[in-house]
């Protein structure tokens, strides 16, 4: 099978911020929106009804402390949660704080073209290492995995 989210956390190495237990997360290239993260399972399944409810609700809850993450270091003015899989099947969340004061507000992220925005090496490892942080207070208050 040749599924580019099956290879995306090794093959994004620098863009990594966690392991779950069922899924990985990293940054999105693109950082447009700041804070655009994508959060995928580490099995290859494209649909939520394929799990069985106990591994459904358990990914459910690491989309949503990823989530709860972002809120904290970005304070947005709403989160969007984008499951969709057409282009790739395999079960994927794009997490992106949205902001009232963005481009594209209030309308989807796909909604028109925009440029792309490329953090720096420096800019990177500053995200990371602040949504790391986010997620390990999550994690103590969730008492879910530890961030890596």
């Amino acid at each position: 099978m040749n599924c580019s989210m099956c290879s995306k956390w090794d093959d994004d190495t620098e863009l990594r911020i966690t392991t779950l237990e069922h899924c990985y997360v990293v940054l999105n290239r693109d950082q447009f929106f700041p804070g655009y993260c994508l959060v995928f399972t580490k099995a290859h399944v494209t649909e939520l009804f394929h799990l069985d409810p106990p591994t459904r609700g358990a990914i459910m809850e690491e989309v949503n402390r990823v989530a709860a993450a972002l809120n904290v270091v970005y304070q947005p003015t709403k989160i969007n949660y984008e499951l969709l899989g057409n282009m790739v099947p395999h079960m994927h969340w794009h997490l992106v704080p949205r902001f009232s004061s963005d481009p594209l507000w209030p309308r989807p992220i796909w909604s028109e073209p925009h440029a792309e925005k490329y953090l720096s090496a420096v800019e990177t490892a500053a995200t990371l290492d602040s949504i790391k942080g986010a997620l390990r207070k999550t994690g103590r208050q969730a008492q879910l995995f530890p961030v890596i």
